[in-house]
């Protein structure tokens, strides 16, 4: 089922002077994206209204159980990422937004790190949302996201994002005060009121052309622990850890109200939620990787067709090139 049966082999020649792959027989790359989607499917949340996250089970791996396999399986997703983002470049018709919202430590830099090892930087971008400048908190709350919204025939990525305004904003209730909003503005309905304006907001995204996938990396408070205390082993990885990432830890439940009625209010058709169970990293990529293959071929990326006219500047080129005498 899910993810393993992503594993058949693949041949694949590079065309000279290009980095399109050919994957032959083309029924080998329908059956790859098809169990693309039967990995990432069942952690997709559209509707809301259901959803409880006692439910999701953070060590799930969907059946795939082998780390060695899902190894490969990721780098396999990876090369037809790359295929399909160069494709979404060429087009310039679409834009691909990801965002990544976790408890930290739950895999967030890997999983971008990763997934996204293939891609041309050209085409991508990648966006910390860290604690507001002065000027930030000086202007509506989705305007620094905003700015940072993928342009047509690139793939963009949110580490964190404006959904931080209704999980750490919700839980640090100062952080609000913070924001000098008028305070007839600040009633009991405020996070209603900002999960009908981030709905609106990306469904008006989607209506220009930015396709929106979210992933809530689910982590278990005992995994969480677990790698707080590998950080601490490990001098490369002490940079990453503080006391304010134990003392957040105090907050778990809070926390996790936060995320489920994030996710109730504002899981769509047309910016779906996927609850990934991060306790497994190299599940956790391989799911990631797989609902933005899913998202990618849906869009029936083609390369742009030449017309007429240029045919005939390439000829022309052409003969110029080999008539060329140096």
């Amino acid at each position: 089922m899910c993810g393993a049966g992503l594993l058949f082999t693949i041949k694949q020649e590079f065309l000279p002077r290009t980095s399109r792959i050919t994957l032959r027989p083309l029924m080998k790359l329908k059956k790859l994206v098809k169990e693309a989607a039967e990995t990432s499917r069942p952690f997709r949340i559209t509707k809301g209204e259901d959803f409880r996250l006692k439910d999701h089970d953070p060590a799930d791996t969907g059946g795939l159980e082998d780390k060695d396999k899902a190894i490969k399986t990721l780098k396999r997703g990876v090369e037809l990422l790359s295929h399909l983002q160069e494709k979404l470049y060429a087009q310039d018709r679409w834009a691909l937004l990801m965002i990544f919202q976790a408890m930290d430590a739950a895999g967030k830099d890997g999983a971008i790190k990763h997934v996204m090892s293939g891609i041309n930087p050209q085409g991508c971008s990648v966006t910390a949302f860290k604690a507001p400048s002065q000027e930030e908190l000086d202007h509506e709350f989705l305007w620094r996201a905003h700015k940072a919204i993928p342009e047509r025939g690139k793939l963009g990525l949110f580490n964190r994002s404006y959904y931080e305004e209704v999980l750490v904003v919700r839980v640090h209730k100062e952080l609000l005060e913070a924001q000098r909003l008028p305070k007839e503005l600040i009633g009991k309905d405020i996070w209603e009121k900002r999960y009908e304006d981030i709905n609106n907001f990306e469904e008006y995204l989607t209506r220009n052309g930015v396709v929106i996938l979210k992933f809530f990396l689910h982590l278990s408070k005992g995994e969480q622990k677990k790698r707080f205390l590998e950080r601490l082993e490990m001098p490369d990885k002490n940079w990453k850890f503080s006391m304010a990432d134990v003392k957040e830890r105090e907050h778990w439940k809070d926390y996790q109200k936060a995320y489920e009625e994030m996710i109730q209010n504002t899981a769509t058709k047309h910016a779906p939620w996927y609850v990934i169970p991060a306790d497994n990293k190299w599940f956790t990529r391989v799911a990631v990787a797989a609902a933005a293959i899913e998202a990618l071929d849906s869009l029936d990326l083609q390369f742009p067709e030449v017309d007429k006219e240029k045919k005939k500047e390439l000829a022309k080129v052409r003969e110029a090139l080999l008539h060329n005498k140096e």
